[in-house]
């Protein structure tokens, strides 16, 4: 609950891209600066999946790049405080980009750790109840980072000062962290080098089509990350952002997501994890639609309150899909593979984002946007099936015959 918190605070749609803007003023830096973050994911996994998937225990590399990545966040406050107006923007690009190294590394090792730990039929209350309780401390959190911590530019740079809380809270859940209870398990598969690790997604993806479509059908329904950096920026044009406003938004949109995870938690325990994604992709897309007629303050509170409702139910069901699709020693190698292709998406995304907005208008970004995850929502629908059915399936039929 603190990791969540700390970290909805940096990748929030609100605070980062409005503090980038406000350094370099271009759009296009915005896309490219989280386009360098999401790069940094895009291999990492691989690294993940070859580090812990021949391990019995994976607790103390979780624990690593956890650390890992919440010393980005202290860097990326400490270089408010420290660094004048020409190294302040390169200095926030490296240190983003290191995060998403480590959180994609993260991504595969804290997944497998609760695969391990957490039974199938429970993940999604778990799940839901983490991102219920971290939403709504976030929402907190995230008002008064605006309308205090912002409005008085606290410490000499308002910023810094939210990061700086962000990193606070994240080491708090990093020590909780610790105290997990793991046991080893003995379905591993053989050690695998980064190489090797990378060679082996192609028969993994030839071998599982199921798993294969699904793969395609959650990159295309990611592609509304591409978005993501500029609907506050395109709120701006509408607007004057202030910190109280900066603030706000960030809580609708905190609160929004994290009430409606608990439901989407409950709904995947008893009806499966594909459900809640075919319902938060649709979401996700109508939202999109509704942003194109935004003209007003009410009208983007109302788009934050409608994008927040499937945020976190998308991610979860993502992530706990690839846990469903296929044996349990592939578990670090299908988070890998599946988080590479996602994180590849979110690294082109914004960059592409930035350049369709200079070269056309946001509402052209949004109309892409709302095409790709179109098309993945028609995959997921008709050719992706209920991977917890096939196990059930699978198991009735062993007692058959036993």
């Amino acid at each position: 609950m603190f990791g969540q918190t700390g970290m909805r605070l940096v990748s929030a749609p609100t605070f980062m891209p409005a503090y980038l803007f406000a350094l370099s003023g271009s759009e296009f830096v915005v896309g490219l600066t989280r386009a360098l973050q999401a790069a940094g994911t895009v291999i990492s996994p691989v690294i993940g999946a070859s580090t812990v998937g021949h391990r019995q225990r994976v607790l103390s590399a979780t624990l690593i790049t956890a650390a890992m990545m919440r010393i980005q966040i202290l860097g990326l406050a400490l270089s408010g405080f420290f660094l004048g107006q020409r190294a302040l923007l390169p200095a926030i690009v490296v240190f983003l980009t290191f995060m998403g190294f480590f959180q994609g590394m993260a991504q595969v090792t804290m997944n497998t750790l609760r695969a391990r730990v957490i039974p199938v039929h429970r993940r999604g209350i778990v799940s839901g109840t983490r991102n219920f309780l971290a939403g709504f401390t976030s929402a907190g959190v995230s008002y008064l980072a605006g309308a205090y911590v912002l409005e008085n530019n606290l410490l000499g740079n308002g910023y810094g000062s939210v990061f700086l809380i962000a990193f606070g809270i994240a080491t708090l859940g990093l020590g909780a962290l610790a105290f997990t209870r793991e046991t080893e398990t003995k379905t591993v598969r053989p050690r695998e080098s980064t190489r090797e690790t990378l060679r082996a997604i192609p028969a993994l993806l030839r071998d599982n089509p199921d798993f294969a479509r699904f793969f395609i059908a959650r990159a295309l329904g990611s592609s509304g990350r591409m978005a993501l950096p500029f609907y506050i920026l395109y709120a701006g044009t509408q607007m004057e952002l202030t910190g109280t406003v900066l603030g706000l938004l960030t809580t609708v949109w905190m609160i929004t997501s994290s009430t409606s995870n608990l439901f989407w938690g409950l709904l995947a325990d008893r009806r499966g994890y594909r459900v809640v994604m075919i319902a938060t992709l649709t979401i996700w897309t109508l939202s999109h639609v509704q942003l194109l007629f935004v003209e007003s303050l009410s009208g983007v509170i109302a788009f934050f309150i409608v994008m927040g409702i499937p945020s976190g139910g998308f991610n979860q069901s993502g992530q706990n899909m690839v846990l469903e699709f296929g044996d349990t020693e592939d578990i670090p190698i299908r988070l890998a593979a599946s988080g590479s292709v996602v994180n590849f998406v979110g690294a082109i995304g914004p960059l592409l984002g930035g350049l369709i907005v200079w070269a056309f208008s946001y509402p052209a970004l949004f109309i892409v946007t709302i095409a790709l995850q179109l098309v993945g929502l028609l995959i997921l629908v008709r050719w992706v099936p209920e991977p917890r059915r096939r196990h059930m399936d699978t198991g009735r039929t062993r007692n058959r015959f036993t």
